[in-house]
């Protein structure tokens, strides 16, 4: 299980959020899981979560296709401050979901411990990597260099579906294969 000082470590002090105990204490999820957002925190990752925003209310307020979910972070997209996406947690399950503009659920990880050991296999690699940390990627283009980005999203999937194979049993509607599969494109 990722702790607060291993997210830290990579995310920078200061953008690693934790939930206050009131802030989760009536919501719907397993008691473990609460404590993990209270203990652990949610980082900031690139390309993925700008920012740390969970809910206060008990009641869960991010409308989605799947239903009402808790939100966790809100993520601003660069070309439209209107349009935002989100991570958001189901009552009950405790199951992660991206949460696209118009509300579309894609699932990112089977629960909210898993989920942050994603967050924090991804956010060490790709902060990591000089390849996966360029904001846009090369000015010009380099096939040898895009082989070598290729390789190493190759690893980061592998990884990552070692930590939660469920995240990886399908394409569409599932976060990580189609966020992983874009990357280059």
């Amino acid at each position: 299980m990722a702790t607060y000082d291993q997210l830290t470590e990579w995310a920078g002090l200061g953008h690693v959020t934790r939930a206050g105990r009131d802030t989760v204490a009536g919501w719907r999820i397993p008691g473990f899981m609460k404590a993990q957002l209270v203990e652990v925190g949610i980082p900031v990752a690139p390309r993925l979560i700008e920012r740390v925003m969970m809910q206060g209310e008990a009641e869960p307020a991010l409308l989605t296709s799947r239903g009402p979910l808790y939100r966790l972070t809100e993520q601003a997209d660069p070309d439209d401050q209107a349009e935002r996406s989100s991570f958001g947690v189901e009552p009950e399950t405790g199951a992660v979901y991206f949460v696209m503009p118009d509300g579309e659920a894609w699932f990112a990880d089977s629960g909210v411990g898993v989920w942050l050991d994603v967050l924090h296999c991804y956010g060490s690699r790709v902060t990591a990597s000089e390849l996966l940390s360029e904001p846009d990627g090369p000015e010009e283009y380099f096939p040898e260099k895009e082989k070598r980005a290729f390789a190493e999203l190759n690893q980061l999937a592998k990884e990552l579906e070692e930590i939660d194979p469920a995240a990886f049993n399908g394409y569409e509607g599932f976060l990580w294969p189609g966020l992983l599969d874009r990357w280059l494109y």
